[in-house]
């Protein structure tokens, strides 16, 4: 865990650089993956792009909301402060952004979706990683199993033995990216999207039991509930594509001879 490092005299978080890794990740998985489909390269520096800007948006507005004394008491403070992102307010903001550029691009499709399903998952597992190194407060509750862990030194420091969840949520999110890399030319159009949604709703639902979220309703915490959704979202679609086409699988390319 370090929250910092530093660099020639420069002192740097590392939970900012692994979010700009995140994006620089993603950012080249989306330019091979244009480049497969015969798409324009250049356009997956303005999807990251767009993405980055409508992410922070959303983030830091979906934090807002669910601080609205605190925005209320200190306006300027809290929308402009150096802290308060939310995942979920990210997801929402970034989506928008790069919806109205797809419709910009005229590229309004659900292929789009299916292009931004890897990298969504990939930069969701980098992200985890700085909430490691920064000890932000995302790990679990207290546990005393073979692989606990304090954070003393973290930015939300703590002395007792915890679940390091950000570990169980870069490994599983990375298995996720790798098994939806590799099915990327199997599926019908939007099925890869829709996958990503249940895989991903899954892991945070799942992950939510030791974490330290407080419950919401019915037992359940805002994330797991949010979660739900997705998953919800997810299995709709792929039924739906199940009942249409009867496959989620396109054919293999015959080749000749």
């Amino acid at each position: 865990m370090r929250p910092e490092i530093d660099l020639f005299g420069l002192s740097l978080k590392t939970f900012g650089l692994m979010f700009a890794l995140g994006f620089a990740a993603a950012g080249a998985i989306i330019a091979r993956r244009l480049r497969e489909l015969g798409r324009p390269e250049e356009w997956a520096y303005e999807i990251t792009f767009a993405g980055l800007v409508g992410g922070l948006v959303g983030a830091r507005l979906y934090w807002a909301a669910q601080h609205y004394s605190e925005v209320t008491a200190d306006p300027v403070g809290g929308l402009f402060g150096g802290s308060g992102l939310v995942w979920y307010g990210g997801a929402l903001g970034g989506a928008a952004a790069i919806l109205a550029w797809a419709r910009r691009r005229g590229f309004w499709s659900v292929t789009l979706l299916d292009v931004c399903a890897v990298p969504l998952a990939l930069g969701y597992a980098l992200g985890r990683i700085g909430c490691q190194l920064a000890g932000d407060g995302d790990y679990g509750k207290a546990w005393n199993g073979p692989w606990a862990m304090a954070y003393p030194d973290g930015v939300v420091p703590t002395d007792q033995d915890v679940h390091p969840t950000p570990v169980y949520e870069t490994l599983t999110m990375v298995l996720v990216a790798w098994a939806l890399w590799r099915l990327r030319d199997r599926l019908r159009p939007g099925v890869l999207f829709a996958l990503y949604l249940v895989l991903a709703g899954t892991e945070r639902f799942l992950v939510e039991f030791v974490r330290r979220n407080p419950e919401a309703f019915a037992g359940l915490t805002a994330p797991q509930l949010q979660s739900l959704a997705m998953v919800a979202l997810g299995a709709a679609w792929l039924a739906s594509v199940r009942a249409r086409r009867r496959t989620w699988t396109v054919a293999p390319a015959r080749t000749a001879g």
